[in-house]
């Protein structure tokens, strides 16, 4: 994520930014992705509004405390409101580092900071220029002075609640903290620190130590995480990384490089991978091992990006792979009939598990999804396990960390069907420091054997 206090971002007037992030915000309070947002957001600014959009996503919950608090009615102008709510996470994050000894915190690294008197011009500034905005500049300047002058008691005060404390829905609290007693405190702060940049070597393409060299002549360092997987000490641009042009290695979490490995590859395989896209876990199944993979998903924009992925990585020559665009579950839309040596089941879910990457899914889920994800998991799941063979494997994957969607489910897999052997997998991995310093997305894995 870009730092809105870089080069790049200089070059932009920060009431531009304020106002090209508050119109993101508006977008996920309306229900609309955050990334789906920032592609239409001017290519000048994407980058510092990226910065203060994630910023306002980890301190919405806050943010919307402090407002009600300050203005009795949510404004009726939903870009208004999300221009105050921007503003407000601005100003306190301005304050906090400011006054308070937070020199080491984590999160600095990734919170756009400014002067506060400055957030408030900007932030006005920006209202003043928007016509539908104008109308409520001497609010917002009220509004911004008033928490400026009463931020301590204001903050004592609407931190005695769940959401503001944590910034996460009341409901995804209460969950996790039924789920994980001990650790649920851990996981919320956890969730507000972005994810490091993790490169998984192509060894197809290059070897793990001459990727390294080349990073280190490229001024980039890199811890070695082991099984061809590299850790950025800094997140760049990709195209800002030697090799990737030349498909040396691809971007992907630690945890998520576990799927390939988990299912016991060789070559001459015939491999499923039922939920493809963007292409990660297909491609590094095809570096593994000399197998014939169906690449599938049901959607056709995200499929485009399976088959540029392997282009990249120089693995969709001879044949070897078949990317198709249909509903995994609906077998006779798509299958022949031939049954698959291994299938990687990497279903839809909340995603809860990588929240630090995409802080707007924990404010447009709704506790209802879960549900809703369960269902679709379980109809997936079984029907896949049609198309696997005897003597076969079928890996279940989610990048959750709720139970419903990992542990409770395997079990019900388990239970509905009887050729169903489980095997050795991690389970639930937790988005949490492990003891070596590194950390990995939410994640869970079940693998299962059919038997006769």
């Amino acid at each position: 994520m870009s730092d809105p206090s870089s080069g790049s971002a200089r070059s932009a007037a920060l009431s531009d930014i304020i106002l090209a992030s508050a119109r993101n915000v508006q977008a996920v309070l309306s229900g609309r992705s955050l990334s789906d947002s920032l592609a239409d957001t001017p290519a000048a600014l994407r980058a510092p509004a990226q910065a203060v959009s994630f910023h306002v996503m980890r301190q919405l919950g806050l943010a919307r405390a402090i407002r009600a608090e300050l203005v009795k009615r949510t404004p009726a102008n939903p870009l208004f409101d999300a221009l105050l709510l921007t503003a407000l996470a601005l100003l306190d994050a301005a304050v906090h580092f400011q006054n308070e000894s937070t020199a080491g915190a984590p999160e600095r690294r990734y919170t756009p900071i400014y002067a506060p008197h400055t957030v408030v011009d900007q932030a006005v500034t920006a209202a003043g220029e928007h016509r539908q905005l104008r109308p409520y500049k001497a609010l917002l300047n009220g509004v911004l002075r008033t928490f400026l002058r009463e931020r301590h008691s204001l903050l004592e005060h609407v931190r005695q609640q769940p959401e503001a404390l944590h910034n996460h829905p009341r409901w995804w609290v209460q969950r996790l903290r039924r789920a994980y007693p001990a650790q649920w405190q851990s996981l919320l702060l956890a969730a507000n620190i972005p994810g490091p940049m993790v490169l998984r070597v192509n060894q197809r393409r290059a070897q793990t130590a001459e990727v390294m060299q080349a990073l280190a002549e490229a001024g980039i360092n890199v811890v070695d995480a082991g099984h061809d997987a590299l850790v950025l000490a800094q997140p760049k641009p990709v195209h800002d990384i030697p090799g990737f042009d030349e498909g040396w290695w691809s971007v992907q979490d630690l945890a998520a490089q576990q799927a390939a490995r988990l299912l016991p590859l060789q070559s001459g395989m015939r491999v499923l991978d039922a939920c493809a896209a963007p292409g990660g876990k297909s491609a590094h199944m095809l570096e593994l091992a000399d197998i014939a993979l169906t690449a599938l998903d049901a959607d056709p924009q995200r499929l485009e990006k399976v088959a540029l992925t392997l282009k990249r990585l120089g693995l969709d020559t001879q044949g070897r792979v078949d990317v198709r665009c249909a509903d995994a579950a609906d077998l006779t839309s798509w299958w022949d009939g031939t049954p698959f040596d291994a299938v990687l089941a990497d279903v839809p879910c909340t995603a809860s598990g990588v929240v630090r990457r995409h802080p707007d899914i924990r404010w447009l889920r709704r506790e209802a999804d879960i549900a809703r994800t369960v269902t679709l998991q379980r109809t997936i799941a079984s029907a896949l396990w049609h198309t696997v063979k005897l003597g076969g494997h079928l890996l279940y994957a989610t990048c959750s960390i709720f139970p419903e969607e990992g542990e409770l489910q395997a079990a019900w897999f388990a239970r509905h069907h009887p050729d169903a052997v489980r095997l050795p997998a991690p389970g639930q991995l937790l988005p949490l420091d492990d003891g070596t310093g590194l950390t990995h997305d939410g994640f869970f894995y079940a693998l299962f054997a059919k038997q006769a």
